[in-house]
């Protein structure tokens, strides 16, 4: 078992950082609730458990690859990112539409899935925070890398709850014309992230 809590902390370090999964999860709960933020959560964790898979189980060939091709993996995430951004700014936010009803739980998870697996430096994150934690020289076996990917798994989606429990209790005192605020300036970071990325990936 001390092999899964050296998983537990690398998915709660992985998943911990502001980035533009956290502020589409941040975005997601206060408009649409808290079961929202959990299911985008949920993408992110699992796109964490695959990657925890390609580093516990030492699929270099996999890992190889997705380093090689980094270059069109960020142009199709920043591509995305863009995409978010724009949607999210435009969004229409009324009293009803604050709600689950409206939501597509399967598209949330979906997006934030393709979001979190199209970030080749995730596998370089794993790799170096499974050296530090020396996670690498005890998944040989597969029993022990199984224990480790459920670890991160875990860690990842305690974060997500933790989050989208505590931006949900912050939900009931805003009013339309703050989730029509909280459209833009999330669309503009997500934006922004967006960009970034596209730049990165020029020479």
């Amino acid at each position: 078992m001390d092999v899964f809590f050296r998983g537990l902390i690398i998915g709660i370090s992985i998943a911990a950082p502001v980035g533009p999964i956290g502020i589409l999860c941040i975005r997601r709960t206060l408009i649409h609730g808290r079961l929202a933020g959990v299911i985008s959560g949920l993408g992110a964790a699992t796109a964490d458990a695959v990657y925890g898979c390609i580093a516990g189980f030492s699929v270099t060939i996999v890992s190889n690859v997705l380093i090689e091709q980094k270059f069109w993996i960020r142009l199709a995430g920043g591509t995305f990112l863009l995409y978010l951004g724009i949607k999210t700014f435009l969004a229409k936010t009324s009293q009803d539409s604050c709600g689950d009803g409206r939501f597509s739980f399967v598209a949330s998870y979906v997006s934030i899935l393709f979001l979190t697996l199209t970030n080749p430096m995730t596998i370089i994150s794993f790799a170096a925070i499974f050296a530090a934690l020396g996670v690498g020289s005890v998944t040989q076996e597969y029993r022990s890398a199984g224990y480790v990917v459920a670890g991160v798994f875990t860690g990842s989606m305690i974060w997500w709850l933790t989050l989208s429990t505590l931006v949900g209790l912050l939900r009931n005192g805003i009013s339309v014309k703050g989730f029509q605020c909280i459209n833009r300036i999330a669309g503009l970071i997500i934006f922004g992230f967006g960009l970034t990325a596209l730049i990165s990936v020029v020479p």
